[in-house]
């Protein structure tokens, strides 16, 4: 596939440092790789705990965004199988180094606007970490959404976190808008729940 914008970024934040880039609480000299690699249980079961979700065991599940595997580590220990996806092709290299033999895995290098590949209703949970933020269009975030709910099989669900800071976006009204439009509806954590008169007929999947 042709090479993105985002992929040389975050291609060329691997080859200088991927753990660090992936949590830059790190020290970039002298990172504490026990911490880190700790810190990705802690993130998803964080996660998990604002959304009332868990993973089983027949659980198949993508990590939008998965960077060296941090995550997905977790994730491949707790569910049957995981689709591990990335803009970055170094990242994905790193992730493998990094997580030799980690059964159930699948990593994917992703296109950076969607899960192509990934069949509709064909996984029961889809999570990201720290990864929408730094996607400057919104248009593209919301592109995702429309993806996760896509794959999502009935009774799904999905955890993720946005930005609601204006000055990291990218001005674009008029298509952000129709897509807006177009989007899945969303329940944002401690937002009240649509009525059920605003909801359509589609199965019913959980968003957080």
């Amino acid at each position: 596939m042709p090479e993105t914008e985002a992929e040389r970024f975050w291609d060329a934040r691997a080859r200088e440092h991927a753990l660090f880039f992936v949590d830059n609480r790190l020290d970039y000299r002298s990172p504490d790789l026990e911490s880190f690699w700790a810190g990705g249980a802690e993130a998803l079961d964080g996660m998990l705990s604002a959304v009332g979700a868990q993973i089983r065991g027949t659980d198949v599940v993508v990590d939008i965004g998965c960077g060296v595997g941090r995550l997905t580590r977790v994730l491949a220990a707790r569910a049957r199988r995981v689709i591990a996806v990335d803009v970055s092709a170094e990242m994905l290299a790193r992730a493998a180094e990094l997580n030799p033999g980690l059964a159930g895995v699948e990593w994917v290098h992703g296109d950076g606007r969607g899960l192509p590949g990934i069949g509709d209703g064909a996984v029961d949970a889809c999570v990201s970490h720290v990864v929408f933020q730094h996607i400057p269009d919104p248009s593209i975030t919301l592109g995702y959404v429309r993806e996760i709910g896509r794959v999502l099989a009935p009774g799904g669900w999905a955890a993720f976190q946005v930005s609601t800071d204006p000055a990291i976006h990218r001005p674009r009204r008029a298509s952000a808008a129709a897509a807006a439009a177009r989007a899945p509806r969303i329940t944002p954590i401690g937002s009240a729940r649509p009525s059920p008169s605003a909801t359509s007929s589609a199965p019913r999947r959980r968003w957080a």
